[in-house]
């Protein structure tokens, strides 16, 4: 079935290299060595421009780690020139006072700092290299003198479950958005740590406790696209409250390293809809037939977790990532507050 709407991407997500300095347990794209064939600086600025033909309001620039490739500052600018809003996430461990002025020059929308611990020992070990705990509390501290827009972005595990509350204290009072998400079993992260559906469960209680407790001002905390929806509890205090399935190929847009593009970058190579060595972004972003997942889901695509519910149609079987990792098929998300209250109270 092919779809005539037409799509603007709130945000085009462009991975700018898989180089990266840290060893994360977590890491969707097993990210480390740079790939042979990332794209030339060329290449990534043509790529900037095609994200400004499909009108992205947005591009965020990430990795790896993207500040290690030596033209991120080009790439970022170029961005800017065309009037497009500027977001980067970095790990925060190679953050000086001459990046930071940089950084400031380009009045970027938000700096989202990868923060999973309340201690070094947890933060280090999900990290991989000792010292980033410290490391991205520095960058922290020299963002916030330049007034540069920050957000923390922790990723959940067994590994950290227990530090949450803890965080509280690092982050409260500093002018920082605090981002929680679910780490989905993809890449480099193993099943073993993965969360229970009671660990779930309680970590977005957490989130709705702490939203409650702390006013925007003190401590903002957003949940990620993968936690809370259609809780009978939470639909007024976790993000999805309108929750209507993956955003991928609709708003959001992402580009690998490599030119290959998706509509979220964690989701596999299969939802790879082309590349931008061989096809525009504005042709591919606009091809009829890619996207379909989320461009032209139906009902009879739901997974096992999912059929029946009065939600499918609406929330399209949930997180596609997450779905994938814990179910191996998409559509499918065991992740659902919807399920797990009607399981808790029997109805």
């Amino acid at each position: 079935m092919k779809t005539k709407k037409k799509y603007i991407p709130e945000i085009g997500i462009f991975e700018i290299t898989s180089r990266c300095n840290l060893k994360c347990l977590h890491c969707y794209s097993s990210s480390g060595k740079a790939k042979p064939n990332e794209l030339t600086k060329e290449e990534a600025l043509k790529v900037v421009e095609g994200l400004k033909e499909i009108e992205s309001k947005e591009v965020c620039i990430i990795g790896g780690e993207p500040l290690l490739r030596k033209e991120w500052e080009i790439i970022a600018k170029k961005v800017k020139d065309l009037d497009m809003k500027f977001s980067l996430i970095s790990n925060g461990f190679i953050i000086d006072k001459k990046i930071v002025e940089k950084l400031a020059e380009l009045e970027p929308c938000d700096i989202s700092l990868s923060l999973d611990g309340a201690t070094a020992k947890t933060h280090d070990r999900i990290r991989g290299v000792n010292g980033s705990f410290d490391r991205v509390l520095n960058s922290i501290s020299l963002l916030n003198q330049k007034n540069i827009p920050i957000s923390v972005i922790t990723a959940v595990s067994k590994i950290n479950f227990k530090e949450l509350p803890k965080m509280i204290n690092i982050l409260k009072g500093k002018n920082i958005k605090w981002n929680i998400q679910a780490t989905a079993p993809v890449g480099r992260f193993s099943e073993k740590y993965a969360l229970t559906d009671k660990e779930f469960y309680t970590m977005g209680l957490f989130i709705l406790a702490t939203r409650q407790k702390y006013s925007k001002g003190e401590l903002p905390v957003l949940a990620a696209q993968c936690i809370g929806y259609n809780s009978r509890f939470a639909k007024k205090g976790l993000f999805p409250e309108d929750w209507k399935g993956c955003k991928g190929g609709t708003d959001f847009i992402s580009i690998t390293s490599e030119g290959n593009v998706k509509g979220c970058l964690s989701l596999p190579d299969e939802y790879i809809e082309g590349n931008v060595r061989e096809r525009s972004i504005y042709d591919i972003w606009n091809d009829p037939e890619n996207f379909q997942y989320s461009r032209n889901f139906d009902v009879k695509d739901l997974g096992d977790f999912c059929k029946g519910c009065k939600y499918g149609e609406i929330c399209k079987g949930g997180c596609i990532t997450m779905s994938i990792g814990r179910t191996g098929k998409p559509f499918n998300d065991p992740f659902c507050f919807h399920r797990m209250e009607r399981d808790i109270f029997n109805d």
